[in-house]
């Protein structure tokens, strides 16, 4: 069960965060002949899968120095308001020139999307709790997301904004865990269950809270 509720995390997470590999995508691809844009968007986004595969799995690496979880788990917590609060967590796509050839839009969709990956990396190093094979699973999982449906899940996230709350919540959850599995104090903390408890329920509700008081700010602004 752990294993597949970690495996259900990484999915959710890379549902949420699909968006920005499509939007790099299609700019990237958008000059090219129509009977390339299809090879440059599925190979594109192999290109850009593997890369990220590589970086998730130097970051499970990482992750067991002492004091970086912790450090992951904070940036994770500010990556998911970032994604709720509306701004844009990976950047802005407008510096992403249209590419002349397939080797050229190949070239800008891995960089860019290697460079744009840190939320969906320490999302999914942090859901996988150590665990190689879950990434290589999420990963695999993700190819046909990022390929064939990440227009769908937008159109979905505009006609039900809630999803996008259910993905923060889950990006939200994974940043507690992280921080409450860091080896520093993880044994403190286990022994002291409703204080750990306290440290999850804080993490989501204050992440949910804040970037719906900013967007309801941000509303009445407009109005």
């Amino acid at each position: 069960m752990d294993f597949l509720s970690a495996l259900f995390a990484i999915v959710v997470i890379d549902l949420v965060l699909a968006g920005d590999n499509a939007v790099v995508i299609a700019l990237a691809a958008r000059n090219l002949p129509k009977h390339l844009q299809r090879r440059a968007v599925v190979w594109g986004a192999l290109g850009a899968v593997l890369v990220r595969a590589s970086l998730t799995v130097a970051v499970l690496w990482l992750l067991q120095v002492p004091g970086l979880m912790l450090a992951g788990g904070v940036a994770l917590v500010w990556i998911a308001y970032r994604l709720l609060a509306g701004a844009d967590a990976g950047g802005d796509h407008g510096d992403v020139a249209p590419a002349g050839s397939f080797w050229a839009a190949m070239r800008t969709i891995v960089i860019a999307d290697a460079v744009m990956g840190l939320d969906n990396v320490l999302g999914v190093a942090g859901a996988a709790e150590g665990s190689a094979l879950l990434v290589v699973l999420g990963l695999v999982i993700s190819i046909p997301i990022v390929v064939w449906g990440s227009t769908l899940i937008l159109r979905w996230i505009e006609r039900l904004p809630a999803l996008l709350y259910v993905g923060g919540a889950v990006l939200a959850w994974t940043a507690a865990k992280m921080i409450a599995d860091e080896p520093l104090y993880e044994a403190w903390l286990d022994v002291r269950p409703g204080l750990k408890a306290l440290l999850f329920f804080a993490t989501v509700a204050g992440v949910l809270g804040a970037a719906w008081l900013r967007n309801r700010k941000d509303k009445e602004v407009l109005q």
